[in-house]
Formats: C-alpha cells, structure tokens, sequence
C-alpha cells in the first residue's frame, strides 16, 4: 500500500473490506491519518445513531431550524464516524447535525471516518462531545463519569485529554451526586452550575437544598445569595450543641431539619416526654425577622 492516499484511493479501500484490512495491517497509523485528513460523502441510509451518545434530548425546534439552514447552505461542518463494514458506519458526534440534515432531505452528509473498537469510540464520542458540543452541565458531568466507569480513565487522564483542569472536572462530577429534582433544573437551565454547586455542598440535608431550589426559583437568587444562606445554615448548625440533638429522636431531629430548611435558620425543637414543648427560630436582626414573618404570612 502507498503512503499516500488520494480521497479516491481513500473510498475505494473504504468499500472493499479486504483490501482495507490489508492496508491496516501493513500501516494502520498511515490509514488512520489519512482518513483524518479526508471528509467524504458517505449516504444517510448507510449511518447509524451510536447508544452511546451523552446527549438525549434534542430540542425539535432548533432542529428544524438547523434543517432549514443546511437546506439553504449544506452541512458544513462534518460529522464524525466509526465505521463497521462497507455500508454501515455509527456516529460518534455530530447527532444533531446528522438528525437535521435527515430533516432537510440530504441523500449524503460529510462525515470523518476512524477506525476504532467499541471503547475507544465510546472515548472518542465522550470527548468530541464534551469539547464541541453545547452539552448542559448535567450531561458534561454524565459524560466525565461514563469516561470513569466505561473507558476506566482517571481525572488526570481526563483532565489530558480535554484540556480542563481537574477541579473542574470534579465539580461537575459531584452534580451528579444531587436529586433528579435539582439535576432536571440544571438540564432545563432554571439554575446554573454555581448554583448546583452550592447546593451541592450541603447534600446531607436535602431538604434544606429542595427549599434553596424553591427560593432560587421564585426569589431569582444569585449564586452569591444562595452562598450567603448556606453559610449560615451551617454556622448556626456548628454552633448548635451537639447534646441536644443526641437527645431528639430520628423523627423529632427530620422534623427539626424541615423547620429548619423552610426558614433558612437555626431551629430548636424541643418536647418533654408528655408531649409538650417549643419551637424556636433563630434571627440575627429585624431585616432577618422581617424574612420569616414574610415566609409565615405568605403560607
């Protein structure tokens, strides 16, 4: 085989499994780098959607607005596949391009072709993805892990491969250590990723991250307010004597904890073995009573 490839010697050896096997095995690294230098023409019938894809959700509208697009000027940047014999190649990034162009009627799309086993193309899928795609920062966070648990990198290896550092790749992996009510607002964009990672940050009370949510929600807080509120959750719970809540049954301190997350405050619960007791909720000032007067009146 020569060492230089035309894009015509490059289909012919795509079309005929032997040859193309031959070629690999006398230079596969040739092969290989040939084919990254070469876009070709492959027919839509002849591609397939790959399992693997970190992205599920694509909204219809902006697929039809990327149709409309690619009908007027063509698809102009190419997808990316692996391929399995001469008329079956998967997709390793480009779905959306490639759903659209199916959209706009395209009998060929312009596609790189690699050469890969099933866990180098889950890799090479994950971090095209992570690296072009305008993946949400839930669906960056499943890809990270899916490069963990399938691929068996580490964040080193990770953080190599995707040019980010390691600090990032950690915050975006311990997103998926929250609630699937917080990771669908993070999917929808209704909070963003500080906002995730704060929340984050006290996932031992989930229920006191459920009513941060809520107030994100309907207060519009930023992810400095939210900080602000945390802090002081967590002050109020480092100051508060440990005796005391040893003393509380599991129930007694769940109840406590809502109180506590429905007021973003220290609250004391206290009651006698006859069932009698109080209730105490702790403000710093007239502002921060003013707050919780708002939030009783309100319900």
């Amino acid at each position: 085989m020569s060492k230089k490839f035309n894009t015509g010697g490059i289909k012919t050896l795509l079309g005929n499994s032997a040859q193309l096997e031959q070629a690999i095995k006398e230079n596969k690294e040739d092969v290989v780098r040939e084919l990254t230098n070469h876009i070709l023409l492959l027919p839509i019938a002849h591609i397939e959607a790959n399992a693997d894809q970190p992205r599920k959700d694509f909204d219809p509208k902006a697929l039809d607005e990327l149709a409309s697009s690619i009908k007027i000027h063509g698809l102009i940047q190419p997808i990316t596949v692996r391929r399995l014999h001469e008329k079956a190649y998967q997709i390793i990034s480009g779905e959306r391009r490639f759903r659209a162009s199916k959209l706009a009627g395209l009998a060929e799309v312009p596609a790189y072709v690699r050469l890969a086993n099933n866990q180098e193309m889950l890799e090479m899928a994950l971090i095209e993805n992570i690296q072009r795609e305008d993946l949400n920062a839930i669906e960056i966070a499943m890809s990270y892990a899916s490069l963990i648990e399938e691929c068996k990198l580490t964040h080193e290896q990770i953080s190599e491969r995707v040019g980010k550092d390691r600090t990032t790749i950690t915050n975006h992996l311990r997103l998926l250590t929250l609630s699937d009510n917080i990771q669908d607002a993070v999917r929808d964009r209704n909070i963003s990723m500080g906002h995730a990672r704060a929340l984050a940050g006290i996932k031992e009370n989930a229920a006191l991250q459920l009513s941060l949510l809520k107030k994100i929600r309907e207060e519009d807080l930023s992810v400095r307010a939210v900080e602000d509120l945390i802090r002081k959750y967590q002050e109020t719970q480092t100051s508060q004597k440990p005796a005391a809540n040893k003393r509380l049954p599991d129930h007694l301190r769940n109840i406590q904890d809502q109180f506590s997350a429905f007021f973003g405050t220290k609250v004391a619960l206290k009651r006698t073995e006859k069932g009698t007791g109080q209730l105490v909720v702790k403000f710093e000032n007239d502002g921060e009573l003013n707050r919780l007067i708002e939030l009783i009146e309100e319900k």
